[in-house]
């Protein structure tokens, strides 16, 4: 298989997010953490999930990957109900969560050495391609503790990546790092979304990333974690996180933050 061919690999994934429900069980009580959440997501679509802590974005992000169970409703791919995990959705967490045992270009060969079809000699291909795609081609032999906060992230971007998933799962995985690293990092996912057009959802607490990166917005309120408004951000790419436009958009949705919750604060 060339690089090429791997590199095209199958389309981004549709997504239906289906009446999905979900409860845990305390100590002392039962959370309801998502209560009656619906919707869809186009092939190649970039959503963002905003809300408040504790409104349930995290659960949902694991329901979709397959790492938790709806109690109620589902989660389809591609009209195929998702049940358990699987290497066409991968999931970026907040932490980069490297194997400190390996350095830069083992991380990233780790993802490929399961993915069928690939002689080795393919692999590292495509690890390099991957490492060049997110900047760092430089640190291949880099170790992990030699790495700062954002290089590390960005190693995790390319192991992401580097098994060519449909989708490509984002939870808070900029909120560790510094303004400065973080304002870069939104212009190389920008920049890769737009070369890849992988289907992402990334989760988020910041308005001001939310309206950055999203094609559409999905805004949830707390305690269950509801979907309560659905925002399109029609503006060209690159979009500058300073700009004018991306703080009127980012002023909309916590006007609208701001109003669950002096309703919630309302019904105490």
């Amino acid at each position: 298989m060339s690089l090429q061919e791997e590199l095209k690999g199958p389309p981004p994934a549709k997504l239906i997010v289906d009446h999905v429900s979900k409860w845990f069980q305390q100590k002392r009580q039962i959370v309801h953490a998502l209560d009656d959440v619906s919707f869809e997501v186009a092939e190649g679509e970039f959503i963002v999930i905003v809300g408040p802590s504790g409104c349930g974005k995290s659960t949902l992000l694991d329901i979709i990957a397959g790492l938790e169970h709806p109690d109620k409703g589902q989660v389809l791919a591609d009209n195929q109900p998702v049940f358990n995990p699987g290497r066409h959705r991968l999931v970026m967490f907040q932490e980069s969560a490297l194997f400190p045992w390996l350095n830069v270009f083992g991380n990233v060969m780790f993802g490929l050495k399961l993915k069928p079809g690939l002689r080795n000699s393919e692999r590292r291909e495509v690890a390099k391609f991957f490492l060049h795609l997110v900047g760092l081609e430089k640190f291949m032999e880099a170790n992990v503790h030699e790495l700062s906060g954002g290089m590390k992230q960005r190693v995790a971007l390319a192991r992401a990546l580097a098994p060519n998933p449909r989708v490509l799962l984002m939870d808070e995985p900029f909120a560790a790092l510094d303004a400065m690293t973080r304002e870069n990092l939104y212009g190389d996912i920008q920049r890769i979304w737009e070369k890849r057009r992988k289907t992402i959802i990334f989760v988020t607490h910041n308005v001001r990333e939310a309206a950055c990166l999203a094609d559409r917005v999905m805004v949830m309120s707390p305690t269950p974690g509801r979907l309560r408004d659905v925002f399109e951000v029609k503006l060209p790419r690159p979009r500058d996180f300073n700009s004018i436009e991306i703080a009127q958009h980012a002023a909309k949705l916590t006007a609208v933050l701001k109003g669950y919750k002096e309703t919630a604060m309302a019904a105490l």
